[in-house]
């Protein structure tokens, strides 16, 4: 037995599109008698806690979380963990309780999204479950997403509508570094997949503005909300959300300007470069490049992008000439191909997105043009964190 009566609170899934309250997540509490509140999590994952006892007080929570949905707008989603352990434990046909709950409570499954927690579980049997609670007009949702390997083997079998990012996971992305990229190609494969992205743990601005740079749909966290025993209004958080959104916007708007800025800057800088690169110069007779510190190195390639030239890098504050790359192909990146298409007949400059240097280990971009009547390509590599 628990001390503490079981109970539903409510955290609310924000929707970035609107600002309104989409659905809430059921949340465990163990109220005492002195009116004391308790979150249920710690006995989740004591391993001394008994599963049958887990089960029964998961279901008394998913009940009183179901016979107050009626209380909610009837739009709204009820999000509700799943444990893949206790769906292993199902026989063949058997009746899903789950589903049984839904019914007694008169609640239409198409306003439930189950949560699928954890990594363990049978995988067979999990997805035949996962089919049913489906085919009945459930979402699925799979929570912690980017926690373990083991997950994207999980997304291609159970092919949920919905993924909630690891919250460690995207708050340490939040802060910039490596992650961010991890976090944000999940993203992107989740969006490539159909599924919606749901950003939890949302507690600083910085972190809401990196969830909207994911693409997240919903967003949680107590930058809003905490998890509450009662319903908030649909349109509790819509004006301060459209602040902080438009916040964002004007930021991202800024990063344009910055951006077009930069353009302009490459432009003069290529004009410069032209005549020295056509010449085929030394290295001693190249223009003062002092107005621009970003730069990290430019060279050659012909149109089928094999480089023809050293890359000239600027080390120990002057320019260098690394033989190194002379003869590789670089036809195959994505920059090459924008090249050929928007750049060929024009003979404008293309600009890449931001990217990781693999060898510097710098966040670059690079500027592509063509000259010498379209036989030559001068590509120009910029420090994408200095500009």
């Amino acid at each position: 037995m628990f001390d503490g009566l079981p109970l539903a609170w409510f955290q609310p899934f924000i929707d970035t599109a609107t600002g309104r309250i989409a659905g809430v997540e059921a949340l465990g509490r163990l109220r005492q008698d002195d009116g004391q509140v308790q979150s249920v999590g710690p006995l989740f994952t004591d391993p001394r806690t008994l599963p049958a006892a887990l089960r029964r007080l998961d279901r008394q929570i998913r009940g009183n979380a179901l016979s107050r949905l009626h209380e909610a707008p009837p739009e709204w989603f009820l999000s509700l963990n799943m444990s893949p352990r206790w769906i292993s434990r199902l026989r063949d046909n058997q009746p899903l309780p789950s589903l049984s709950q839904l019914q007694r409570h008169g609640v239409a499954p198409q306003r439930i999204v189950f949560e699928i927690t954890e990594l363990g579980g049978d995988s067979r049997r999990l997805t035949e479950v996962v089919q049913r609670y489906r085919d009945a007009g459930a979402r699925i949702a799979i929570d912690d997403f980017g926690a373990g390997y083991s997950q994207l083997d999980r997304v291609l079998a159970l092919q949920p509508d919905i993924l909630k990012l690891d919250m460690r996971l995207f708050q340490a992305a939040a802060r910039g570094g490596p992650s961010s990229e991890v976090v944000k190609a999940l993203a992107q494969m989740a969006e490539k997949t159909g599924c919606w992205i749901i950003a939890e743990g949302v507690e600083t601005e910085a972190e809401l503005n990196f969830a909207l740079e994911c693409g997240s749909r919903y967003v949680q966290g107590y930058l809003f909300a905490r998890a509450e025993p009662d319903f908030f209004p649909t349109d509790a958080f819509v004006s301060r959300f459209a602040a902080l959104r438009e916040r964002y916007v004007q930021g991202k708007l800024q990063e344009r300007a910055r951006l077009m800025q930069l353009r302009q800057q490459l432009i003069k800088l290529m004009a410069l470069l032209h005549p020295w690169a056509q010449a085929g110069a030394p290295l001693s007779e190249l223009p003062k490049l002092d107005a621009y510190p970003w730069l990290l190195r430019f060279y050659q390639c012909d149109r089928h992008g094999t480089q023809l030239t050293p890359n000239m890098e600027w080390r120990q504050h002057a320019w260098h000439a690394d033989t190194s790359y002379v003869g590789h192909n670089w036809s195959w990146r994505p920059y090459f191909y924008h090249l050929l298409a928007e750049g060929w007949d024009e003979r404008r400059l293309i600009l890449s997105n931001t990217y990781r240097d693999a060898t510097s280990n710098q966040y670059c971009l690079t500027a592509g043009q063509f000259f010498d009547n379209g036989q030559r390509l001068l590509l120009i590599d910029v420090d994408a964190v200095r500009f």
